[in-house]
C-alpha cells in the first residue's frame, strides 16, 4: 500500500504485478500514465469518483482542491495561495488551489474564526440581535492602540452581539475581537484554546491560532484550511448578513463603521473578510453569487493570502482586492459557461 500524503487520500501506486506462476510471461513495456488515461469530455469527469490527471488523485467533490484538475482559465493570483469553492446543489466543489500550501500569518482573517465560536457559543436567530453585552474598560483602553485597527468604544456602554460582530468584522476592531473573547471564554488564553479546538473539529490540520484578532504574526493557516471555515460559517444566516453590509451604525460609535472588504456588493460579492500586516501582506476571505446557465445561483467561496508580504499592511491589502476582483470575475464566468463542471 502506498504511504497516505493527505488524510483520506493517497498517493497514485505503482501498478501490483501479482506472483505468476507456470509459463514465464516476457513483462511488457509499461507506457506513461498521462498516455493511458484518456477521460472523454466534462461529462467523463463528472462521472468519475476520484480522476487521475499526471498523477494526482483528484476529488471533484472533495475539501481538499487538487490543483491538476482545477479550470485554467480563472484568473489565479501570481503570487501567495488561494483556494475555490463552489457550493450548490449538483456543485463538483472544489475549483482548485494554487500555491504551496503551507500556514502563513493570517492577519484580520482571524477574526473570522472568533465570529465563528462566538456564534456556536452564543446562536443569534435569523433577524435577532442577540444577547447584550457591556463594553469592558480594557476594551475601551484599546480603542487608541496604533498597531492595529481598533474601534473608539465607550466603557459601561450596551451593546447587542450583532452590533459588537458588525464592530469586530466591518471595520475589523481589533480591541472588539480581544473584548468577544474574554466575555465568551473569561480570558482570551481560554477563547484562542477554543478556536483551536474548533479549527480540528473541522479538520484544519495546518492551522494555529494564538490570537482572537490576528495581530499575532504566530496565528498561521492556509488557504484550504481557511476555505473549510468559510465554507461552514457561511451557513450561519447572521454571520452572512453581517459580512454583507458595507456600512452600519452603532450606538455610542462615531460616525459611520465601514467595511475593509471594499469588493462587497460589486460583482456578486457578498462577504467575508479582509486582513493585512506587513510580515502576512494582504489576505481575503470572500464569498459571491454566481448564477450557472441554467439560472441556478450558487455560492463560490474562495481564499486568498500572502499577497506582496513585508510591504506593509496598506499595500498588501490593495494588492489582495486587486487580486480578489480578478478572480471573483473569472469565476463568476466559469460557473456561468456552457459545460461547467458544476453541474
Amino acid at each position: 500500500m502506498c504511504p497516505a500524503t493527505v488524510p483520506g487520500e493517497s498517493e497514485l501506486c505503482p501498478d501490483q504485478v501479482p506472483p505468476t506462476t507456470g509459463r514465464r510471461r516476457t513483462p511488457r513495456r509499461r507506457r506513461p500514465l498521462r498516455s493511458r488515461l484518456f477521460v472523454s469530455g466534462t461529462a467523463g469527469v463528472g462521472a468519475l469518483t476520484a480522476l487521475v490527471v499526471l498523477g494526482t488523485v483528484v476529488h471533484p467533490g472533495g475539501d481538499r482542491p487538487a490543483v491538476p484538475g482545477s479550470p485554467t482559465s480563472l484568473s489565479w493570483p501570481a503570487e501567495g495561495q488561494t483556494s475555490i469553492y463552489v457550493e450548490g446543489p449538483g456543485s463538483r466543489g472544489a475549483l482548485g488551489s494554487r500555491g504551496a500550501q503551507k500556514p502563513v500569518p493570517l492577519a484580520s482573517v482571524t477574526k473570522v474564526m472568533t465570529a465563528y465560536v462566538i456564534l456556536r457559543d452564543h446562536p443569534i436567530p435569523p433577524g435577532g440581535s442577540g444577547v447584550l453585552l457591556t463594553v469592558d474598560a480594557r476594551a475601551a483602553q484599546e480603542s487608541s492602540l496604533g498597531a492595529e485597527s481598533t474601534v473608539a468604544v465607550e466603557a459601561g456602554r450596551r451593546l447587542s452581539e450583532r452590533q459588537v460582530l458588525e464592530l469586530m468584522l466591518l471595520p475589523s476592531a481589533g480591541n472588539v475581537a480581544r473584548m468577544l473573547a474574554r466575555w465568551d471564554a473569561g480570558s482570551e488564553e481560554a477563547f484562542v484554546g477554543k478556536m483551536n479546538r474548533a479549527a480540528h473539529g473541522l479538520g484544519m490540520t495546518n492551522t494555529t491560532y494564538t490570537d482572537p484578532s490576528g495581530i499575532a504574526p504566530t496565528t498561521v493557516s492556509t488557504s484550504e484550511d481557511q476555505l473549510k471555515l468559510a465554507r461552514q460559517v457561511m451557513r450561519d444566516p447572521v454571520f452572512r448578513s453581517v459580512v454583507a453590509e458595507r456600512e452600519a451604525r452603532v450606538p455610542g460609535v462615531s460616525g459611520t463603521v465601514r467595511n475593509t472588504n471594499t469588493l462587497v456588493g460589486e460583482g456578486g460579492v457578498i462577504g467575508v473578510k479582509t486582513g493585512s500586516s506587513t510580515p502576512a501582506g494582504g489576505n481575503l476571505m470572500w464569498a459571491a453569487t454566481a448564477p450557472d446557465r441554467d439560472g441556478h445561483q450558487r455560492l463560490v467561496l474562495g481564499v486568498i493570502l500572502h499577497q506582496q508580504a513585508g510591504t506593509g499592511s496598506e499595500q498588501g491589502l490593495d494588492a489582495a482586492l486587486t487580486a480578489g476582483r480578478s478572480l471573483i470575475a473569472s469565476a463568476r464566468r466559469w460557473v456561468a459557461a456552457p459545460g461547467s463542471a458544476t453541474r
